[in-house]
């Protein structure tokens, strides 16, 4: 799949008779892919290449007044890295401006869809809306499909309100532990991915060690408090970095682990920590950065009435996440 950033006043690369629609898709989840699956195989039939556009910053960060509840299930890399996995040919991803939405409807179908990708095939949601105050939407492109040479296909009422039902729902299963559905949801398991970082390494004097987790990206939904099992993997170092380290851990490979989020109680902790303890591991991996798949959900955040029983309930943890893992 190859990524284009689109800058305003820029071509972008001529595609083969271009079959293309137009989204967020946050998740790529279960309901994205029937979306993503028509758009594949209209382009294979009409010997084309599939084309989507996504928009970066996510729209509601400019045309809502509501910024702070902007949380995001997958960040733009991730989302990119998902969309490769499915087989699109091209992802055009465009900065979303106050200038961009403030576009005419007629101007961002002529000088925006028709101009500058040249579309064999348009495939949008019967509810889709784009513009300035947003007045262009599915009948205005049908208005235009004769006069700029595209064919227009619908998606349906049904799937479209089954993926919004999808993603509201994802999101709130994350921040209610809900594992199962979200995982069941996405159609795999929700990840995460952030810098290791130092702690107060209190872990290791318990005999279990953690790796602290800054997660850089401040729209990126993270789970509520509790104790998860989990999967983690080392993510691409960079050359500067692997000078420093001496013995890196394979970079892919999925270990098994759990991770503790919240405010660690039995210590007086004071801030939201995000710590994954990683099962058979002794590798040095500060400053790295680790993805984090969710698993499973295994309790809540309680606070012992000392160290002691802490550690009795983490060495179950442990037992609890290893079983769930093997499953």
């Amino acid at each position: 799949m190859q990524i284009h950033h689109y800058q305003p006043g820029q071509p972008v690369p001529e595609f083969k008779n271009a079959v293309i629609t137009i989204g967020t898709f946050d998740g790529v989840h279960a309901g994205h892919r029937q979306i993503l699956d028509k758009i594949i195989k209209e382009a294979k039939d009409v010997d084309g290449e599939s084309v989507i556009i996504t928009f970066h910053p996510h729209p509601r960060k400019i045309v809502s007044s509501t910024i702070l509840g902007v949380r995001l299930i997958t960040t733009l890399d991730e989302r990119m890295e998902l969309l490769a996995q499915l087989g699109i040919d091209h992802v055009v991803v465009v900065p979303f401006t106050d200038i961009f939405s403030s576009m005419a409807a007629e101007d961002y179908i002529k000088n925006f869809l028709v101009d500058l990708f040249k579309p064999h095939t348009i495939i949008i949601g019967y509810d889709h809306q784009f513009g300035r105050d947003r007045a262009g939407n599915y009948r205005l492109l049908e208005k235009y499909k004769q006069v700029y040479h595209y064919r227009l296909k619908e998606i349906p009422k049904h799937i479209i309100e089954d993926i919004a039902i999808s993603s509201t729902n994802i999101r709130e299963a994350i921040l209610h532990n809900d594992t199962a559905t979200t995982n069941l949801l996405l159609g795999y398991p929700f990840f995460f991915s952030g810098k290791v970082v130092h702690g107060q390494k209190l872990g290791r004097t318990l005999g279990y060690p953690t790796a602290n987790i800054k997660v850089e990206d401040n729209e990126k939904i993270i789970p509520a408090n509790g104790i998860y099992a989990v999967l983690v993997e080392i993510l691409p170092v960079d050359i500067a970095l692997q000078q420093q380290k001496e013995h890196l851990p394979p970079v892919g490979k999925k270990w098994k682990g759990m991770m503790s989020i919240g405010f660690r109680p039995t210590v007086n902790g004071k801030t939201r920590e995000i710590e994954v303890n990683i099962f058979d591991f002794d590798f040095d991996i500060y400053d790295l950065n680790i993805r984090v798949h969710v698993v499973s959900f295994l309790r809540q955040e309680v606070k012992f009435d000392n160290i002691e029983k802490m550690v009795q309930q983490i060495d179950q943890d442990k037992v609890d996440s290893l079983r769930v893992l093997s499953e």
